[in-house]
């Protein structure tokens, strides 16, 4: 199973990208209107999601379902927590420093595998100095990463947050040609430039007025 996940979940590799991610996000607030965490949802597309599900259902022992659902969520938290699950988030420009998942969930829903998780950042985020910024995204864009949406715009639960007085956008990515033209020529066993992802990744931005 450990290796399912890891195929499921590639760091290094193969690229441009052979599935998807829809994310939606939550900012999570303190009592001060500080952000906190990021409390994320990832839903597989439905191919990646009837290949897990027909793996884990032909795997061997009689555990039900959600058990094994929730072996693969341990397997796949400990494949994606070196990279920060693949969440970079910034505030001015700066990079902030993000701590340990402390919330993790694997569940089957609709035909469509879901991953939900409570990532915090290492100290609470002032909102109201700068806008904070983030991007998910596969640095070798195996997967692609996108907020969810209908008919392509974003759907309004796709970025919240639990504070009043803000504002949320999702910015689509807008890659370089030579970027875009890189990874249509790679075929599936070639390797991927480390990094190409995020120049296809969405951007979440959030602005908050003081308090």
């Amino acid at each position: 199973m450990l290796a399912f996940a890891l195929a499921c979940f590639p760091l290094t590799g193969v690229a441009h990208p052979h599935g998807w991610v829809d994310v939606s996000v939550k900012v999570m607030t303190n009592d001060q209107g500080h952000a906190v965490a990021l409390q994320q949802r990832w839903r597989l597309d439905p191919f990646y999601s009837q290949l897990v599900l027909e793996e884990l259902g032909a795997a061997q022992g009689d555990e039900p379902m959600a058990a094994r659902l929730d072996q693969l969520g341990v397997e796949i938290r400990h494949t994606l927590a070196p990279k920060h699950y693949f969440t970079h988030v910034t505030q001015a420009d700066r990079p902030i420093a993000l701590g340990e998942v402390d919330d993790f969930t694997t569940l089957a829903r609709d035909g469509r595998v879901e991953l939900m998780f409570r990532l915090p950042l290492s100290t609470p985020l002032r909102l109201e100095e700068a806008p904070m910024r983030y991007r998910i995204y596969d640095p070798t864009y195996y997967l692609e990463v996108v907020h969810e949406a209908d008919a392509e715009t974003p759907r309004p639960d796709a970025l919240t947050v639990t504070r009043d007085g803000c504002s949320t956008r999702i910015i689509a990515a807008d890659p370089d040609p030579a970027k875009v033209a890189e990874a249509a020529s790679l075929d599936r066993g070639e390797q991927a430039q480390e990094g190409l992802g995020r120049f296809f990744a969405e951007t979440g931005e959030i602005r908050c007025d003081r308090p």
